[in-house]
């Protein structure tokens, strides 16, 4: 059985069951019923018209179970007869079913965990491995997300930005258990920018082709972090930095800049560069102002005094540095790194602790304990 064919199938079925008057819970429940029902007989025989089939089993699962209910019966009445064999809706709904799991109604972890169910097909548990916390906890969460859209009609126009903001934070979770969020991520982008033709989403599919393309990189086999300048380039992925490349390059062309092309260029710029002294910081530095033209992102300003560091001198860095809340995640890390590069060791590796104490994960705090070490250890020398 074509596991990631009923994944992919999964959305466009919830889609024309939601669109001939079924609310979404119930849709989803359907369609997951179905899905078991294929996982038993497709390994015999896959049918000629898999999408036809799960609509069929799926529609056949709500009429039974919903059939000796009397508050369903005027709902019966009103929704077609199940439709004789032939070939399946042409409509997509899959583009509807991204903007209902990521309503603006919903909690940006409930539409997360919503995306994952409906639109890519995963298992509560696989939901559950991925975030590492018990599956009876990601099932209550699904259910209240459900719960929550249920009333949403599914003709409501939907957000393009929020549901990139969804599909981004997919990606940042990385990847734990049996399902590699990551790719996931990168899977359903592309299954979105093959439905809708908007420079945003070109933009993000890039951003995370380009970042995607680095990972092989990131780590060293003990599992502790390879900062980007010392990274070994050899093991970048070539083949999808091109293909990340070349989609920006189509949407930059389209002259509607929005800041997940700002942020591909500014990937695509670190993925150019042979070496981490050949990189071009006076255009990144450029498209940071791009991007906080676009919006004003307190971590890309932060990110920015750093590119002014590595353009200008870490002298100019500190001072822009200077201007922002020191609250912010990570801004003691950078000023460490700004204060080592302008020789103040002794600053440097204080700062460098102190972030270490407020790292957001293990990887991270190990590698700024170590940055730490290391400059005391000189200094003492």
């Amino acid at each position: 059985m074509d596991e990631l064919l009923l994944r992919e199938l999964t959305p466009a079925v919830i889609g024309v069951l939601v669109r001939r008057g079924i609310d979404f819970a119930t849709a989803e429940d359907a369609v997951q019923e179905a899905l078991i029902q294929a996982a038993l007989s497709w390994p015999d025989q896959q049918p000629a018209d898999p999408k036809g089939w799960l609509v069929t089993v799926a529609w056949r699962k709500f009429l039974d179970t919903h059939r000796s209910e009397a508050a369903r019966r005027d709902r019966e009445q009103r929704i077609e007869a199940e439709p004789a064999h032939g070939p399946t809706e042409a409509e997509d709904d899959t583009l509807q079913l991204y903007f209902l799991c990521a309503h603006l109604s919903l909690t940006p972890a409930s539409a997360v965990a919503l995306t994952l169910r409906a639109v890519g097909g995963l298992t509560t548990r696989q939901i559950a491995q991925a975030y590492l916390v018990p599956e009876a906890t990601m099932a209550q969460r699904i259910s209240r997300a459900k719960r929550t859209v249920s009333g949403i009609r599914f003709d409501q126009p939907g957000d393009v930005g929020t549901v990139l903001r969804v599909l981004y934070l997919v990606f940042n979770e990385g990847y734990s258990g049996d399902v590699d969020l990551a790719v996931e991520a990168i899977r359903l982008t592309r299954q979105l920018a093959a439905r809708i033709k908007h420079e945003e989403v070109a933009g993000l599919l890039a951003l995370m082709l380009l970042h995607h393309a680095r990972r092989p990189a990131r780590t060293r086999t003990d599992g502790s972090l390879v900062p980007l300048a010392e990274q070994d380039r050899s093991l970048w992925d070539t083949r999808l930095i091109a293909e990340g490349v070349n989609i920006l390059q189509a949407a930059l062309a389209r002259d509607h800049l929005g800041e997940f092309q700002a942020q591909a260029a500014i990937a695509a710029l670190h993925a150019d560069a042979r070496t981490a002294e050949e990189t071009d910081w006076v255009q990144i530095v450029e498209w940071y102002d791009e991007l906080l033209h676009l919006t004003d992102n307190p971590v890309a300003r932060l990110n920015r005094a750093v590119a002014v560091g590595e353009a200008d001198g870490p002298r100019s860095g500190l001072a822009a540095l200077a201007n922002l809340d020191p609250s912010l995640p990570r801004h003691t890390a950078a000023a460490a790194y700004l204060h080592e590069r302008a020789g103040d060791s002794a600053t440097a590796a204080r700062l460098y602790t102190e972030a270490a104490r407020a790292a957001p994960n293990l990887p991270e705090r190990d590698h700024l304990t170590r940055q730490a070490a290391r400059l005391n250890a000189q200094l003492r020398g």
